[in-house]
């Protein structure tokens, strides 16, 4: 099975990063399949050969993709992008029905408003807060670079929304 369609299947939200990831990955090797191979694929060590070839055809459709929805230099494509709105949806009636998530999201609530008015309406939904804070923890992490206490506790806080609106979305899926 595909890494993506796996992730997909166990947390939606995780599939959602590693488009994200998958994305800056085209962007970074400026879309050369051969280095991405060499430098990439081929070091997935639990892969066959079957399925390196798999995971390079996914990251070619998500470079067409990319081009056909004009993000090959900076935001994402409709993959991801569908699959936010299904989970804010999601959101938005665990907000009206479900107590412990009303507690998750309260605590992060402070965090996600104040990167709202950070985003100066550039951002205006608070699940997309929630996973660009930690797509950007994940970009930091692969730089080497550290983060202070104060904002691992807001990615954490973060994170548990994430795990939440993840863990409820399969449930909702399996049914």
């Amino acid at each position: 099975m595909l890494i993506a369609q796996q992730k997909k299947e166990q947390n939606i939200c995780e599939y959602i990063i590693y488009i994200y990831q998958s994305e800056e990955l085209l962007r970074a090797f400026d879309f050369n399949f051969e280095d991405i191979r060499e430098y990439v694929v081929n070091h997935i060590t639990k892969l066959n050969d079957k399925e390196r070839d798999e995971v390079i055809q996914w990251h070619k459709d998500l470079l067409e993709l990319m081009k056909k929805e004009e993000v090959t230099k900076e935001g994402h494509c409709s993959w991801a992008q569908d699959e936010v709105d299904n989970i804010t949806t999601l959101h938005h009636k665990l907000l009206s029905e479900d107590e412990e998530y009303q507690k998750v999201y309260k605590k992060a609530s402070p965090h996600i408003d104040e990167n709202l008015k950070f985003a100066d309406g550039l951002i205006t939904n608070p699940i997309q807060i929630c996973i660009n804070g930690i797509f950007g923890l994940l970009l930091l992490r692969t730089r080497g670079k550290k983060v202070d206490n104060a904002t691992k506790n807001i990615l954490d806080s973060f994170g548990d929304v994430l795990s939440y609106l993840a863990y409820k979305f399969k449930e909702v899926d399996k049914n």
